[in-house]
């Protein structure tokens, strides 16, 4: 494909050639990101008859959004964004006396609502107590041998030299250490579970570039053994597993509150008996029915509006939602109610954190990596996020036992009342 010389006046011309599948969407390097995104939703337009003004607006980086986070960049997809709180937080990463006001996007009407709800209950009965675990980020590459001789010499060999697999990998980020290889084998497949901590970052990406060097540069030439894919889906990411729900992933939470009989019926309009049943009969064997591997009510919900607001990765919705709700009584009317999380993949750095929103809404939550003392501001996200699933399932549980949920969702999701 020729270079584009004058690039303001051939962007009629590179539409026609899009149209005309002269040239590909990928073809507009020679132009600046917001150029080229133009030429984009310009040839949309035209061949589907399609107005693209709104995903067209938007305050970003187009340079940096087109070139560290979405090919062929052509605009924004507006989510709503709306906060919930304050939220009071008994952790390690949180000052007690801080006013907690967390950023949510949704599009699904009264979640932030009921969330704000569960926030009110847990200010009454004196905050979420949250604890977090940072057991570390994952990829374990599968290989191949040639059968069970040689896998054992293979998982020895791997066991012998940990030390120098451990500087290969530490030499890709100052922050990334290994904390240990697990070895797995099936028939001839063996998978080398990798375990990182990564300091603020979620860190899929060290621990994909740091496992990428070990076995191209030492495992393979050493044993002689070769890397079939660098994800064996042991690791697991993007996927509910037994091993991550056992053994945990990026962060692992536990977050509680015990509330009295007089909140339950003043702030969730619920009681302690209405609370336990539903927890038994829905979460526990609703979930045993279906197969579940999450026991709980709404953990997505929430992941999902806190991920989008602060720029994780969306698709780590689909393993952070396991998890177990507890539900146990505590005197003749109040109750002890936890949400547990094992596994949470979180970055307060890199990724969609670094756009122009996610960055504020960071900001609102206070979280802000700090030179000395790295993983310090991705153990707050933890407590916060905690806390806030904390208080939705809180909310959505009592709103069962009370029969709100509909009312709540035909008054506040089709547009019947605004708060």
């Amino acid at each position: 494909m020729d270079p584009i010389k004058d690039t303001t006046d051939n962007l009629d011309a590179l539409v026609e050639d899009l149209v005309a599948g002269r040239r590909r969407f990928h073809e507009l390097k020679a132009l600046s990101a917001e150029d080229a995104a133009t030429v984009r939703r310009r040839t949309l337009a035209k061949m589907k008859d399609a107005s693209l003004e709104h995903i067209g607006s938007f305050s970003l980086d187009a340079e940096r959004a087109a070139t560290r986070h979405c090919e062929n960049f052509m605009g924004v997809a507006q989510i709503p964004m709306g906060i919930t709180g304050p939220i009071p937080i008994l952790g390690e990463h949180v000052d007690e006396d801080e006013d907690i006001y967390v950023p949510l996007a949704t599009t699904e009407g009264a979640l932030i609502a009921s969330i704000s709800r569960g926030c009110r209950a847990l200010r009454e009965a004196g905050g979420a107590v949250v604890r977090v675990d940072d057991v570390g980020m994952t990829r374990a590459p599968v290989f191949r041998t040639g059968g069970v001789e040689e896998t054992r010499r293979f998982t020895r060999w791997v066991t012998e030299h940990e030390a120098e697999i451990r500087a290969v990998v530490e030499g890709t980020s100052r922050f990334l250490k290994l904390e240990n290889i697990r070895p797995q084998s099936f028939g001839s497949s063996v998978y080398l579970r990798f375990t990182f901590s990564s300091g603020d970052a979620m860190g899929m990406n060290m621990a994909t570039i740091a496992c990428d060097r070990a076995v191209h540069e030492l495992i393979e030439p050493e044993t002689g053994v070769t890397c079939v894919a660098l994800s064996g889906n042991f690791c697991v990411d993007k996927k509910p597993s037994a091993i991550n729900f056992l053994e945990g992933r990026g962060k692992r939470v536990f977050a509680e509150v015990v509330l009295d009989g007089n909140t339950l019926r003043q702030c969730l309009k619920s009681s302690a008996s209405s609370m336990l049943e539903v927890q038994y009969r829905k979460n526990m064997l609703g979930s045993i029915a279906a197969g579940a591997m999450g026991f709980n009510a709404h953990y997505a919900n929430v992941l999902a509006a806190f991920f989008i607001a602060t720029g994780q990765d969306l698709a780590q919705v689909a393993e952070g939602a396991m998890g177990v709700t507890c539900v146990e009584a505590r005197g003749p009317e109040g109750i002890f109610f936890s949400v547990f999380m094992p596994d949470l993949p979180l970055g307060a750095v890199g990724g969609g954190t670094v756009l122009e929103t996610q960055r504020e809404a960071l900001e609102v939550l206070g979280i802000t990596p700090r030179a000395d003392n790295p993983g310090w501001a991705s153990m707050r996200m933890a407590e916060i996020l905690g806390a806030t699933v904390l208080a939705g399932e809180l909310s959505l549980m009592a709103a069962f036992t009370s029969g709100d949920l509909a009312r709540a969702h035909e008054r506040l999701g089709r547009g019947k009342e605004r708060l």
